[in-house]
């Protein structure tokens, strides 16, 4: 799975629940919250006040780590 800004962050989660570290450090700590769940990362971003660019990096890069 590759993560763009537009991924929905419930479909990121499903897919590997370790991602979650990521939300966290952003101040996300909702991600149970169904709302939060639909969102696509770059709302999350704007909301948080966080760069989704970076945030979309690290994911894909924490996800290629694991798929080795």
């Amino acid at each position: 799975m590759v993560i763009t800004k537009k991924s929905i962050i419930g479909d990121i989660l499903d897919y590997e629940p370790e991602t979650a570290q990521f939300f966290f450090a952003i101040g996300m700590h909702c991600l149970g919250c169904p709302a939060s769940r639909g969102e696509a990362i770059e709302d999350a971003c704007a909301v948080h006040g966080t760069n989704a660019d970076a945030l979309v990096d690290e994911i894909n890069r924490f996800l290629a780590s694991k798929n080795k």
